[in-house]
């Protein structure tokens, strides 16, 4: 027993350090990503920036205070939201090909956004005119209404089926049903909705200013701060639902609690910055490698951790030194996490055939 105990200490004094040098490289990516890009901006002026000093452009203080910051905040909560609803779900349907979008909560959001556009251009009219005079919280309350009613079905599903199995199927054909309702909408869209539509469906970070940061981060800290209630359950979890039955934990509630944290931050992350693709899959494998446990103690504040990494890289890559315009996030993000799951896959297929 003294030896277990002096065991988990080891391994929670080496997870803290990991902490700590995950910290200091997500301080670098920030600072990479408010100073690089098409204009570049040297350390200095960002640093009087932050301290107020007038630095003689006013221009670069736009672009540091009301473009490049929040949207370096904006990568480092959607990375953490996707990141820990993604860990959430591989825990609870006990697969590791598990995401955020296996609910349909992402679909939903863009069943949401689809109608929006749709019902715009009836008539003649335009949805990129409608959004002009609205302004991007139409698309945002859209989406989230969307994403919300899925997740209201699942939910109430949820209440009333024992088995993940048939919940995660159940997600799964929710999803596929509702793209396809999207796809007839698109049919029937203006080309210029057409064009807006997936534009968003490509994803971006810099979608979400000041005046909408007030709301996307409060939620997304609130569910965070939520998912950290259930790390007990989750580790019991692991073990087997039986098990987890038979140690106290109450099945239906704690996979309802678990449904509608995960919901609340896909379809908040998905409304305000679009469907965000490979995050949710990929972030929990890579702090599951990283930390060497399935330790959920260990793993969630990883997992964000990771999440905030990720999304910070990424962002910095789709805005490379010299380029005109941002690349589009899910094109980044599906190229740097495909080979991460994959790698990930593979070498855990390899240690299993070793044991």
């Amino acid at each position: 027993m003294k030896r277990a105990t002096e065991t988990y200490t080891d391994h929670m004094r080496s997870a803290s350090l990991k902490f700590i040098i995950m910290l200091f490289i997500i301080l670098v990516f920030f600072i990479l990503n408010v100073s690089l890009g098409s204009v570049y901006i040297p350390i200095s002026d960002i640093i009087n920036i932050f301290l107020g000093s007038e630095t003689g452009d006013s221009p670069w203080r736009t672009i540091v205070l009301d473009t490049r910051l929040p949207q370096a905040i904006t990568a480092i909560l959607a990375g953490s939201a996707l990141g820990v609803a993604g860990l959430m779900m591989q825990t609870l349907f006990r697969n590791p090909l598990a995401g955020p979008s296996v609910l349909g909560v992402t679909s939903g959001a863009s069943l949401g956004v689809a109608l929006l556009m749709l019902l715009a251009g009836f008539g003649g009219g335009k949805f990129v005119v409608f959004n002009q005079v609205s302004g991007n919280f139409s698309v945002i309350i859209a989406a989230f209404l969307g994403a919300l009613g899925v997740l209201l079905l699942i939910g109430i599903l949820a209440g009333r089926v024992k088995s993940n199995t048939v919940i995660l199927i159940i997600g799964i054909m929710i999803a596929y049903a509702v793209t396809a309702i999207v796809g007839v909408l698109q049919f029937y869209s203006l080309k210029e909705d057409l064009q807006a539509f997936v534009i968003w469906g490509l994803g971006s970070f810099a979608n979400v200013s000041w005046n909408q940061m007030k709301y996307f981060l409060p939620v997304v800290t609130g569910g965070l701060l939520f998912s950290a209630i259930l790390i007990k359950p989750l580790n019991i979890l692991l073990l087997g639902e039986n098990y987890a039955q038979n140690l106290g934990i109450h099945i239906k509630r704690t996979r309802i609690l678990i449904i509608v944290i995960t919901g609340v931050l896909a379809a908040t992350v998905t409304a305000y910055c679009g469907p965000i693709a490979f995050l949710g899959l990929a972030i929990p494998h890579l702090s599951r490698n990283f930390f060497q446990t399935s330790d959920h103690m260990i793993n969630l504040p990883g997992v964000i951790l990771a999440g905030s990494l990720l999304a910070l890289v990424c962002s910095l890559i789709a805005r490379l030194p010299g380029m005109e315009g941002a690349l589009p996030i899910n094109a980044i993000t599906s190229l740097i996490g495909a080979p991460i799951v994959v790698w990930i896959v593979i070498k855990r297929s390899k240690f299993k055939a070793e044991v």
